[in-house]
């Protein structure tokens, strides 16, 4: 059964791309299972905004499988493209790399120390592996392998016959001033992920004196891309070429060569004619006019085929890429993203926003609040008063047709999890002594139950928290600042450690913190905002900095509930004086 009722106001996208996808597969393809496609160049770290390229025909997919079809998402490697630049920040790659520009992904090497066989494959098993935890069932295609086995043989050889076709659609786009951009990058760091893979502003073929060629051959000798078609025969197949790298020639039958591919704007539709495909959004670099997915809707039809379904996806952000940057010098990936959230965040990051919309994804403070609104929605969900197309989206992210996705069994809050990470510093035994203090009446067996969520949050605190925010809990009291108080602040201590030992669980804290300041202006501990003058929160702010002062040395810290029960009520004392 579909996630929510068909044709609703209260339709989540997913839902309506499924409609049509499904009445369009059964108007092309009765009977056949829906064809939905995704394309991936592994050229480099494949990036949190390609991402979306998988996501997109992922949820669709999914969808569809609910309510009983059969279907098939097709990943497209695109490792078979040439390799078009040495990418910064990938390790062990230097400019001496350049000499294999040119030449198929699947010819060039892997990185340095990388298992391996070569550059394709290294950067397609991070991707797999990411999209295994993140529940994304699909069929893996080799363009290496698709046209070195000469699958694509008759496909190339129509492409030839019919060449003069393909080039009169292309001329139609030559001429054109490029168009302008459709939309801004979210940040300026993500002007290296709307770059893509490049292929959006690939050659569309040579056109030189002896005519217009959809296909390149790799060279037979230094193995690169850079040739030129000389000559063609249709009824022969017989093609010539010459390489402008390092001047080899030779001629080739093209009925039994396989070591060269259609260009871009050829092959793309010539595959969506091939599989079948029904589906395939596109990125900004492929659907502004004029480039590759317009025109492939004209080409597809010399392959016999339709254009698929598909809508333009917008960038996706990141919170806090900058800092990001400067160290790995390149764009996060999915893998990076998963080192310090569940996959459900990650999902629901891109079910809850359609296609067309941008958004970021937090590597910064910002991680602590989506983890904030992703549990509030989780409770709304659970007692029924979550929107629809919330209840859409939270139920996407959680799992798939398959089941549910593997959980936290206890989800404490991020945040507070990250804080206690943060003050026991890998001190296993110390984080289940705090955490099974948070709440008395259910304490925490093992940190188990609160995992895979603590081992995020952990790993959020060590690789993405700088050095001078980390949490240091004082040694000794500051005993000059103790001495300096007046006799407001004195009492505000003293009440505190007053109702420690009666408060000490999460709860009991918070209360208490934030009551301290109330009891001292002649107000109740449960005295509600609208019950409180607006100084109440200056008298607040003031307290806190106070306790971060004489705790941490700071004015600021993780949230003091969590602090005070990391600290321990013995040296809390000790640290405010008692």
């Amino acid at each position: 059964m579909p996630i929510v009722a068909q044709s609703t106001e209260t339709t989540d996208w997913v839902s309506r791309f499924a409609d049509e996808v499904i009445e369009e597969s059964e108007r092309r393809a009765p009977g056949k299972p829906v064809v939905v496609a995704s394309g991936l160049s592994p050229s480099g770290p494949i990036h949190l905004g390609n991402l979306r390229e998988v996501m997109t025909p992922h949820l669709v997919a999914d969808e569809v499988r609910r309510r009983g079809h059969q279907v098939r998402h097709l990943i497209s490697w695109d490792d078979y493209d040439r390799y078009r630049k040495v990418p910064a920040g990938v390790a062990g790659i230097d400019e001496s790399w350049a000499e294999h520009i040119g030449k198929p992904l699947t010819s060039v090497p892997a990185p340095k120390g990388s298992p391996h066989p070569n550059w394709a494959e290294h950067f397609k098993a991070a991707m797999i592996e990411s999209l295994a935890q993140l529940g994304v069932e699909f069929d893996g295609i080799s363009q290496t392998q698709q046209y070195t086995s000469g699958a694509y043989r008759e496909q190339i050889l129509h492409a030839m016959r019919h060449r003069n076709d393909i080039d009169a659609i292309l001329a139609q786009y030559r001429t054109k001033k490029a168009p302008k951009k459709q939309q801004k990058p979210v940040d300026a760091a993500e002007l290296e992920a709307e770059e893509g893979s490049g292929a959006a502003s690939e050659d569309d073929g040579s056109s030189g004196s002896a005519g217009y060629f959809p296909y390149k051959p790799y060279c037979g000798d230094c193995g690169k891309d850079l040739t030129t078609v000389t000559s063609y025969d249709d009824d022969s197949t017989e093609l010539a070429y010459t390489c402008t790298a390092c001047g080899f020639a030779e001629t080739v039958r093209l009925s039994e060569f396989n070591r060269g591919k259609l260009v871009w704007k050829v092959d793309w539709p010539m595959r969506w004619a091939y599989e079948g495909v029904i589906f395939e959004p596109s990125g900004v670099d492929h659907s502004s006019p004029g480039s590759s997915f317009q025109v492939g809707g004209q080409i597809v039809g010399i392959f016999g085929g339709q254009q698929p379904i598909g809508p333009m996806y917008a960038f996706v952000g990141i919170s806090g890429m900058a800092k990001m940057s400067s160290s790995r010098g390149g764009v996060p990936t999915p893998a990076d993203a998963l080192k310090i959230m569940e996959p459900q965040l990650l999902r629901w990051l891109y079910a809850r926003r359609k296609p067309n919309q941008s958004f970021k994804i937090a590597f910064d403070q910002e991680i602590q609040r989506l983890y904030d609104e992703w549990d509030k929605l989780a409770a709304k969900v659970a007692d029924g008063s979550a929107l629809p197309g919330d209840v859409a989206a939270y139920t996407r992210a959680v799992g798939t047709a398959a089941g549910e996705l593997p959980k936290t069994p206890r989800p404490l809050p991020y945040r507070t999890l990250a804080s206690v990470a943060d003050i026991t510093a890998g001190h296993e035994d110390q984080a289940l002594r705090i955490l099974s203090e948070l709440d008395p009446e259910q304490p925490l067996a093992s940190l188990d139950e609160v995992r895979p969520r603590y081992d995020r949050a952990e790993a959020w605190i060590n690789t993405h928290v700088p050095a001078d925010q980390r949490t240091i809990v004082r040694d000794e009291p500051d005993v000059d600042l103790l001495k300096s108080l007046d006799e407001a602040s004195q009492q505000s201590l003293r009440l505190l450690l007053d109702g420690l030992a009666d408060h000490w669980s999460l709860d009991g804290l918070t209360h208490l913190v934030y009551g301290v300041p109330k009891v001292q202006a002649g107000f109740a501990a449960d005295a509600t905002p609208k019950e409180l003058p607006p100084e109440i929160k200056t008298a607040q702010r003031t307290f806190f900095a106070l306790l971060y002062h004489l705790l941490v040395g700071r004015d600021t810290g993780p949230r003091l509930p969590t602090l005070l029960l990391a600290v321990g009520q013995e040296r809390v004392r000790r640290l405010l004086g008692e």
